[in-house]
């Protein structure tokens, strides 16, 4: 019998302002850096995407969200360059506490709001993905099979 393969699982939180959506630009990680992401993160072991997204959001950019306040927008299934894949799960935050900051200097070098219609050039490609899926309200993609 072999082993059941296992996915890594992200989450992502999405805060819309104006129009525009919140990106930061990662830093000192070792994957992706210069370019720009959501707020997100692994699910730790034991979490759920609800409390994941939330743990996130106050670790990342310093705000609190009441998971009544969370809306599902999208879930992608991503294949990377290398074959190996991952699962995120994109919520909005129709509501939170505090403003968003850069709780994380030393892997992030600052947040921007963009234009979901025009995204900056620098983008991860499967942020890209989740950000324009959620903004059309579509529910479930696939990024990386083709």
């Amino acid at each position: 019998m072999t082993d059941r393969y296992r996915s890594i699982i992200d989450v992502h939180i999405v805060l819309w302002r104006d129009g525009l959506v919140l990106l930061g630009e990662r830093a000192n990680t070792g994957y992706g850096d210069g370019r720009l992401n959501l707020p997100s993160g692994h699910l730790e072991d034991g979490e759920s995407v609800v409390d994941g997204v939330i743990r996130e959001a106050m670790e990342e950019i310093g705000i609190t969200i009441d998971p009544a306040d969370l809306r599902f927008a999208h879930v992608l299934h991503h294949r990377g360059e290398s074959g190996a894949a991952r699962i995120g799960f994109f919520f909005e935050a129709l509501r939170w506490t505090g403003e968003p900051v850069n709780m994380e200097p030393h892997k992030c070098a600052g947040l921007l709001w963009a234009d979901p219609d025009a995204l900056p050039p620098n983008i991860i490609p499967y942020q890209a993905a989740g950000v324009r899926n959620c903004h059309h309200g579509t529910s479930f993609a696939l990024h990386g099979w083709d």
